[in-house]
Order: structure tokens, then sequence, then C-alpha cells
């Protein structure tokens, strides 16, 4: 009979545990979420409040890639990690080694923005990676490495464009860092003033860093058909289009083959995503 009853006492302990998550210590109790870093493209850090926080607990994200709690999370905050793909709404579930729903939140990630400091003063882009995400990655890929510092606007077009990303002083090319990239230029986005597209040669998927900015609205542009398909907006100015303007007022000349080029340097000092 004692061995019955000692029995079920273990067997009562056992599933105490278990519906306490795990051998080690109570239930994990999740509270809130808050996000120190939360930009697309970039890793974000969210830290996670609570009560018995666990090492075994698994982190789901919608729009954010390899959720990991880091190694130096203590009991009452973890914190979570993970690549950010999308902008919008992100929900994130916390769950218990065993798979319970511990805590769910939706979080919120901006569309990106990159400010440009250049000679002639700053302006901001807002960039629409739903739309065109394959543009807008390689675009924020040059920015993260750095590669717009100390480069020009090297072809400014008044009533039309101005045009940079590709040389630096003395119209030195600047070797790309990445492959070129598909042409997303059918995607319902419109090259009107103020908005930015990608640069490239006749060959439609030959885009690499060279962008522009419309100063008037281009919609020849646009894609029309297969036979011409038009140049891939991406983003569109937010702020600072006055300095902009200024850019394309900027007096040019025709420097060897290259024609429009102003007589003196616009240089881009900086180029840094903001959100």
């Amino acid at each position: 009979m004692r061995d019955l009853t000692l029995k079920i006492i273990q067997l009562g302990l056992m599933l105490l545990l278990a519906a306490c998550g795990g051998g080690d210590g109570v239930q994990p109790a999740v509270s809130q979420l808050q996000a120190s870093t939360l930009r697309y493209g970039q890793t974000a850090v969210i830290q996670v409040a609570g009560k018995y926080l666990r090492n075994d607990m698994v982190a789901e994200a919608s729009g954010c890639s390899g959720p990991a709690f880091r190694a130096d999370s203590v009991p009452d905050l973890a914190v979570l990690t993970c690549k950010v793909t999308a902008a919008g709404p992100l929900t994130v579930n916390i769950r218990s080694a065993n798979g319970a729903l511990l805590f769910t939140q939706t979080l919120s990630v901006p569309l990106p923005k990159v400010l440009f400091v250049t000679s002639k003063g700053s302006f901001e882009l807002e960039l629409n990676p739903a739309v065109v995400p394959v543009t807008v990655d390689n675009f924020l890929g040059y920015v993260s490495r750095s590669f717009y510092s100390n480069t020009l606007f090297h072809r400014v077009v008044a009533g039309f464009v101005v045009q940079g990303g590709g040389f630096t002083a003395g119209l030195v090319d600047k070797e790309p860092k990445s492959a070129s990239i598909a042409l997303e230029s059918n995607r319902g986005l419109s090259n009107t003033r103020s908005t930015v597209a990608m640069a490239r040669t006749a060959d439609p998927n030959s885009a690499t860093s060279q962008f522009f900015v419309n100063v008037v609205d281009n919609v020849a542009l646009d894609y029309q058909n297969a036979d011409n398909p038009g140049y891939a907006v991406f983003g569109r100015v937010v702020s600072g289009m006055d300095v902009v303007d200024a850019i394309a007022a900027v007096p040019t000349a025709t420097v060897g083959l290259s024609q429009n080029v102003p007589t003196a340097d616009v240089t881009i000092n900086l180029a840094l995503q903001t959100r």
C-alpha cells in the first residue's frame, strides 16, 4: 500500500513539473515585449520581460528570421534577436519548451528611411520593400557598407533628374560591391517628382549602386512594355526636397565623354539608415 502511495505521489510530481514547463523550475511568465532596435533589414533586439524565464523557451516571429534568445538572458529579462525581413506588423509568439503559448504581442516595423548628407545639405528617403524588395535590399546593402560616402552626384539635368552613387572625385568610377539585380519596374510605382529609382544601362537587369531622384514627373521612365521596361522606383524623398532642387540647379559641363557633370563637386558625405 505504501509503495502504491509513493508511486501516486511521484506521478503527481511529474505531472506538476511537466505543467510547469520542465523539471528545474516553474512555468515561465512573460509580461511584456519591447524592441530597442527594430529596423527593416537589420538585426532586431527585443527585450522580453517576465519571471522564471528559461533558456529553452521558443520564439516565433513573422517577418523576422532566425529568432533566438541571447546567452546573456536572465530569469526576469530575456533578449531576443532576429533578422527583420518585412516592414509592417511583426507578431512575436513566446512558447515554453513543451510548446505551450506563454505570450504573444504584435510590434510594428516602420518603412526604412535613409538619410543622405551632402555638400549641399541633407535629404531623407523612405523606401518601399513590400513592393520592390530586391531593389530595396540591394540599396540598403550599399548603405550599410558605407559605399556612398564620398561619392558624387555626377550627373545633373535641370528639370529632369540628379544621379549619383557611382563615382568619386575626378569622375573615378567606384567598383560596385554587389552583382547587378533584376529589374522591378512593373510594380505600379511611377517616376513622379521626388521619387528615387535605380539607374541602369541598356540591359534592364544591370542596376548596381547608381540611383537618381526625379525632380519633375518623369512618367516616360515608367514601365511601358517588355521592349520599354523603364526604371525601378523604390522610394521617395520625404524631407529635404529643396536640397535636391538645389543640386538640380548647379552649373554643369561636359567632361570628356560625360555630359551634365557639375562644374563643382556635389559630394555625398554620408548615407545612413535612420529607421
